[in-house]
């Protein structure tokens, strides 16, 4: 028996070392988590608050209630807000402006079977965490200019917003939110990213990157670069070895990348990590 229990011993030693995360991701190292998120089960999106400093927004995939969670980077929650529509497949939130304001743009556009005839981005006024409910929000029908797709990345740059579909290409697509407030969109097919499964994308806090993250890494282009029609990224950061249940959802402040995932079958809560990157400048 005492034979049996330190073989036991050594096997869970053995799986423990084989099964710890990489706490130095390429010219990255780990600062805080995982931290599990028992308030987000399916950690879908994550955006940089513009309004309220430390703060980050999540929210769970479908089939769970349209709320917005702060969070700050260590996984503590801030603070629940309402949002008062029903959202078919909410997959991404993205911090932009609108109107002068800080805003959260709510990506409705998850389409697994490809059956939609219009996907929807919900708008609202960024709130405080300790709000309630979101104030008035502005919705927007979209359809994509050569059929339905599935996609579960959208990112903002000015008037611009940006999905990236989830496939084995990564398609760009492009809509202008017009002054004149018309409540449809229609993307239109820019190229490819040449990225397979794609969970996220966001702008950067800064304005000057945006970072595209698929289960197997993090890759970094200019802001600039993209809005003039080139897909070249500056740097990618592999993430494999972080050992995400499931990878979902990604996001920039300057030289800190903030990455959630989805909980796994015998603990359902979603994690969050933080890690300080030695980025390349994206001037």
């Amino acid at each position: 028996m005492r034979i049996a229990g330190i073989a036991l011993l050594g096997l869970s030693v053995l799986a423990a070392w084989l099964w710890r995360p990489d706490t130095t991701p390429g010219p990255c190292t780990v600062v805080t988590g995982p931290a599990m998120l028992p308030d987000l089960p399916e950690s879908s999106g994550l955006a940089v608050s513009r309004r309220t400093p430390g703060i980050l927004w999540s929210h769970n995939d479908s089939g769970h209630e349209s709320v917005l969670v702060a969070l700050d980077a260590a996984g503590a929650v801030h603070g629940r807000v309402r949002v008062p529509r029903a959202l078919r497949d909410w997959e991404d939130i993205s911090a932009g402006s609108c109107g002068g304001k800080d805003c959260l743009y709510l990506a409705d556009i998850g389409d697994n079977a490809r059956e939609r005839p219009r996907i929807q981005i919900v708008v609202v006024p960024e709130p405080a965490p300790g709000d309630q409910q979101t104030s008035a929000s502005d919705v927007f029908n979209a359809i994509y200019t050569d059929g339905a797709h599935n996609a579960e990345a959208l990112f903002v740059v000015g008037d611009d917003l940006f999905i990236v579909t989830r496939d084995r290409t990564g398609g760009l697509y492009r809509a202008r939110i017009r002054a004149s407030g018309s409540a449809d969109l229609v993307f239109e097919r820019l190229g490819e990213l040449g990225l397979e499964a794609i969970t996220d994308a966001e702008t950067s806090r800064d304005g000057a990157s945006v970072v595209v993250r698929t289960s197997h890494e993090a890759v970094l282009y200019r802001t600039a670069d993209v809005t003039n029609g080139a897909y070249v990224p500056y740097l990618r950061i592999p993430i494999d070895g972080l050992m995400e249940p499931q990878g979902e959802a990604v996001a920039l402040d300057g030289g800190t990348l903030y990455l959630s995932s989805e909980g796994n079958a015998w603990n359902r809560a979603g994690r969050l990590l933080s890690l300080r990157c030695d980025l390349l400048p994206a001037t």
